[in-house]
């Protein structure tokens, strides 16, 4: 999981030219006063405005896209995803619902289908600067390194003094071993940066990232020197000190990061993962559990909460916690072989055996994939016009 410092910017209500407009005074006046709301940031309102909207007229495409930004902006993103999903139904030609649909798949990790909605944009809007910008960072968080850089690459004059760029774009180049543009990109981080907490962080997950472990431990050491409650710092920190095997260290910055962090589940997922390596299952499912609690879609947590259960000597346990995480990462062969292995002692030989043959096969698939990219076969990325400079109100902040 990569930990970004950059915030998406949520987009404001969308009304179409072409959307109906709402049938009847009463259900016009309603939709006013919804709209009312959420420019006022009154959500549990506006909410409850556009639902009865949409009770009255389930054909109103407005007032989905309406509700789908209530929903982003109190971070209820399944249910905005469903609300937009409903409206593009309804507008299917409408490139801003498109727009919003992907910010909302972003948000939901759903990164495959915020890059289709992405890439719809950039059909009908190649000047689209927020599109441009989301749909790299899409292909970036898939691992999709060439695309990334493809698609972002144009973006380098408007966006050189934004550090979340100019992090990827060094990320990026380092994975497809082009050094000289990776050095470029990190330097030009730091003339952008300069000597703040935040952007040695994000210089240490770069070289995390990079698996530059003591470049990485140097970044991060002093990010948490310059400001000690910076979120994620320790988490980052902590994750070194486990790969240069000072495990005791490492733990107590997981355990820092809690404190600094309390509602982020990934120092509870990082601390159990490390109690499950040092063979103590219980206290690694109490810090699966609390990384759950905060976010029941973590499938290295559940995948945890599964390993854990097998070590104890209890595979039916573990099984539907497996179950889920597969559910979860279906396209991981590493969940399905894990969930083979709980079957298998559980004695479900059958059930086993059918994981176990899917791990294979998603093994062969990935060899496959790395076989296409080193031919240079792959697809090639979506073409389009320069953006224009940005406008302070649509780029991500």
């Amino acid at each position: 999981m990569k930990f970004l410092a950059f915030q998406l910017l949520i987009l404001g209500a969308l009304t179409s030219g072409q959307a109906r407009a709402p049938q009847g005074v009463g259900i016009k006046t309603l939709f006013e006063k919804a709209q009312r709301a959420l420019s006022a940031k009154d959500y549990p309102e506006a909410e409850k405005c556009f639902r009865e909207v949409l009770s009255r007229d389930p054909s109103f495409t407005a007032a989905y896209v309406n509700l789908g930004v209530v929903y982003m902006r109190t971070k209820h993103f399944e249910a905005a995803v469903k609300s937009f999903e409903q409206a593009k139904k309804l507008a299917p030609q409408e490139v801003g619902i498109d727009l919003n649909l992907g910010l909302a798949y972003y948000h939901e990790l759903a990164f495959p289908k915020a890059i289709s909605s992405f890439r719809r944009v950039l059909q009908s809007l190649p000047d689209s600067l927020q599109a441009r910008y989301l749909l790299g960072m899409s292909y970036f968080m898939t691992d999709d390194y060439q695309h990334a850089i493809e698609t972002l690459k144009p973006l380098w004059d408007q966006s050189k003094s934004d550090l979340d760029y100019l992090f990827v774009m060094g990320i990026c180049y380092g994975k497809l071993k082009h050094q000289a543009d990776s050095q470029e990109s990190f330097t030009q981080l730091v003339q952008a940066g300069g000597d703040a907490a935040p952007l040695h962080l994000l210089l240490g997950k770069a070289y995390l990232d990079l698996y530059q472990n003591d470049d990485a431990r140097r970044e991060l050491e002093r990010a948490v020197g310059l400001n000690f409650q910076l979120p994620f710092a320790h988490l980052n920190l902590g994750v070194v000190y486990q790969r240069l095997g000072e495990f005791d260290r490492a733990g107590k910055e997981f355990e820092t990061e809690m404190a600094v962090s309390p509602l982020e589940p990934w120092s509870y997922e990082y601390r159990g993962i490390l109690y499950l390596d040092n063979g103590d299952p219980d206290h690694a499912l109490a810090m699966f559990h609390k990384a759950l609690a905060l976010n029941p879609k973590l499938p290295q947590s559940l995948a945890g909460m599964g390993k854990a259960f097998v070590r104890k000597g209890e595979p039916a346990k573990a099984l539907p916690y497996l179950t889920k995480a597969v559910r979860l990462e279906p396209d991981s062969a590493s969940l399905h072989y894990q969930l083979g292995q709980a079957y298998l002692k559980a004695d479900d030989r059958p059930a086993a055996e059918k994981e176990m043959a899917e791990a294979s096969r998603l093994q062969a698939v990935v060899r496959a994939r790395q076989a296409e990219q080193l031919s240079g076969q792959s697809e090639p990325p979506l073409s389009g016009k320069l953006p224009p400079a940005p406008d302070p109100e649509e780029k991500p902040e």
